[in-house]
C-alpha cells in the first residue's frame, strides 16, 4: 500500500474522532451561554491543554521550525522564551481574577466583560470590543486555513486553495455542532496528537541526520547557535541581534494578557481552585513543545546541508520542514509511513486546536456583542443558537478569502497576535488590577493599541535601525500609558463600581 494510503488512514481517523467530539457535545450545548463558554464546566487538564493548544496552533509545528532553519536560534530562542514566561504569568495572574471577576458579573464573553465590569450603558466598550476582536482574529484563523491548504498540497499534490477550503469545512463542522465544549475537548485531545507528533518527527529526524553530534555542523554556519545574531540563508550573511531586537522579540509574551480565545479558559473552568494545577500542566507543555519545534529547525537545517531535503530559503519553503520529514518518514515502511500520518494529523491538530476557539471567539463578537448587546436585537434562545452557530460560517468564509493567497503562518500569526496584546492585554491587566480605571480610559488604551499596531507595521518599522521593533511592544505600552493618562483626567468610577472591585479582589 501506498504511503498515501497510510497518510490517508491516520488523518481520516483523527478528522472522524473530532467530528464524534462535536456530535457528542451538541448534547451538552443548549443555550448560548453553554455555546460560548461551555457553562463553566472545565476541569483542570481540559482547562489547561485547551488553553495552551489553542493559543500555539500552526505557528507551533510550521512557523517556529521554519524560523529555525531559516535564520540560527536567535529569533526562535527569544520568541520562545518570551512565550512561555508571558504564559506562566498569565496563568499566575490574570486566570483567577478574570475567573472570579467574569462569574460575579455573569460576563460570558471579554467584551461583555469590559462593558459589565464598567457598568456601562452606552456599550461603546462592548462594541469597540467586539470589532477589534473580528478586525484581528479574521486572520489569525486565516492562518490555520493556510497551514492546512499548505499541509495537503505539499502531500497529496492537490490544489493550495482546494485543500484550504475542504479543511475549513472539517473545522466549521464540528465547532458549529459542538461549540465552546467541542472545541475545549477536541483541544485537549489534539494537543497529546501535537506532543506525540513533535516527539516521533525528533527521533525520526535526528536518526535521519546521523544522531546529535552531525548537528554540530551547524556551527559552521554564521552566527546559527549565536543568540545575539541571526544568520540569513537567502544571502548567506548574518545580522546583530542587539538589545532591543531580544526585547522586542521576547514582548511575544505580553501578547498572552489579551488574547480572547485563552482568557475565555479561564473563566470557564469549574473550580477556581484548580488552576494552579492548569498553571502547572500548561507552562510545562508550553515550554517543552516550544523547544522540541525549534530542534526540529535544528534538525532540517542539517539535513539541508547533507543535501537530504532540498534547499528552502523563504518562509512558505521553511516552514513545510515537519511535513517533508514526515514524507521521507513514509518511505521507510507501512509502520513509520502509519506514524508520518499521525505527525500530519498533529499538524491538523495545531491548526483546528486554534481555529475553532478563534471562530467561537469571533462569531460571539459579532452575533452576541455586536447584534443583541450593542444593537439590542430581541430574539429567543433558539434563534440566537441559530444566529450564533451562522455567525461563525460567516466568519469561516470571511477568513477562507483571507487566506486564499499562500503565505507565511509566521508572519500572519504575529500580526494577528501583536493586535489582540496591544488591544486588550493593558486593558485587562488595568481592569483586573487597578480600581481606578475608567471606562473612557479603556477605550481610549484599547483603540491606541489597536491603531498603533497598524500604524508601527506599516509606517514606522519599515524606517528601519532603532524603530525596526516588533509592532507589539511600542503598542503594549503606549495602550498602558492613554489608559492611565485618560484614567486620571475623567472623573472617577462610582462608588457602586468600586466596592464590586474590592469584593473581587477578596474572592
Amino acid at each position: 500500500m501506498s504511503k498515501a494510503f497510510w497518510f490517508l488512514t491516520a488523518i481520516t481517523v483523527y478528522l472522524a474522532a473530532m467530528i464524534f467530539v462535536g456530535l457528542r457535545s451538541a448534547r451538552k450545548t443548549r443555550s448560548t451561554d453553554d455555546f460560548y463558554l461551555g457553562g463553566r464546566r472545565l476541569g483542570p487538564w481540559v482547562t489547561a491543554m485547551s488553553a495552551e493548544a489553542s493559543d500555539m496552533s500552526s505557528w507551533l509545528l510550521l512557523g517556529l521550525p521554519g524560523v529555525a532553519l531559516l535564520g540560527g536560534l536567535a529569533e526562535p530562542v527569544w520568541t520562545a522564551l518570551g512565550l512561555g514566561i508571558g504564559t506562566w504569568l498569565n496563568w499566575l495572574i490574570v486566570a483567577k481574577p478574570i475567573r472570579n471577576y467574569s462569574e460575579k458579573i455573569g460576563a460570558t464573553t471579554i467584551p461583555e466583560f469590559f462593558s459589565l465590569r464598567f457598568h456601562e450603558k452606552t456599550k461603546l466598550l462592548s462594541a469597540a470590543a467586539a470589532v477589534l476582536i473580528i478586525v484581528f482574529f479574521v486572520p489569525y484563523v486565516a492562518s490555520g486555513f493556510n497551514a492546512c491548504g499548505t499541509l495537503f498540497s505539499t502531500l497529496f499534490g492537490i490544489p493550495y486553495q482546494t485543500a484550504m477550503i475542504l479543511s475549513a469545512a472539517v473545522i466549521v463542522c464540528y465547532t458549529i455542532l459542538g461549540g465552546f465544549t467541542a472545541a475545549s475537548i477536541t483541544d485537549l485531545i489534539q494537543s497529546v496528537v501535537m506532543s506525540v507528533a513533535l516527539v516521533v518527527i525528533v527521533c525520526f529526524g535526528l536518526s535521519l541526520a546521523g544522531g546529535t553530534s552531525a548537528l554540530a555542523d551547524n556551527a559552521a554556519l554564521p552566527g546559527f547557535y549565536h543568540l545575539t545574531t541571526t544568520y540569513n540563508t537567502a544571502s548567506g550573511t548574518e545580522t546583530s541581534y542587539g538589545f532591543l531586537t531580544i526585547l522586542s522579540t521576547m514582548a511575544w509574551g505580553l501578547g498572552y494578557f489579551g488574547m480572547p480565545h485563552i482568557l475565555l479558559r479561564f473563566m470557564a473552568i469549574k473550580d477556581a481552585s484548580k488552576l494552579p494545577t492548569s498553571r502547572r500542566i500548561g507552562t510545562i507543555w508550553v515550554f517543552i513543545s516550544m523547544g522540541v519545534a525549534i530542534l526540529i529547525g535544528i534538525i532540517g537545517r542539517s539535513l539541508m546541508q547533507q543535501k537530504v531535503v532540498a534547499e528552502m530559503s523563504t518562509g512558505t519553503e521553511s516552514q513545510r520542514i515537519i511535513i517533508l520529514l514526515a514524507d521521507l518518514m513514509a518511505d521507510k515502511g507501512w509502520l513509520l509511513a502509519l506514524l508520518g500520518g499521525v505527525v500530519i494529523a498533529g499538524i491538523l491538530a495545531s491548526t483546528m486546536s486554534t481555529a475553532d476557539s478563534q471562530l467561537l471567539a469571533a462569531s460571539s463578537s459579532a452575533s452576541q456583542n455586536l447584534l443583541q448587546d450593542v444593537f439590542g436585537l430581541k430574539i429567543k434562545e433558539k434563534t440566537a443558537m441559530i444566529l450564533a452557530r451562522a455567525t461563525v460560517a460567516l466568519v469561516a468564509v470571511i477568513a477562507v478569502f483571507w487566506a486564499w493567497k499562500e503565505d507565511s503562518v509566521f508572519t500572519i500569526v504575529s500580526f494577528a497576535w501583536a493586535g489582540f496584546g496591544a488591544a486588550f492585554g493593558p486593558g485587562v491587566l488595568f481592569s483586573l488590577f487597578w480600581k481606578r480605571t475608567t471606562r473612557i480610559g479603556l477605550l481610549a488604551g484599547m483603540i491606541t493599541g489597536g491603531a498603533t499596531i497598524f500604524i508601527w507595521k506599516y509606517l514606522v518599522r519599515p524606517l528601519g535601525g532603532v524603530w525596526d521593533l516588533y509592532e507589539l511592544l511600542p503598542a503594549f505600552v503606549l495602550g498602558s500609558l492613554v489608559i492611565l493618562v485618560v484614567s486620571l483626567l475623567t472623573p472617577a468610577p462610582s462608588t457602586e463600581i468600586t466596592e464590586e472591585f474590592e469584593s473581587v479582589q477578596k474572592m
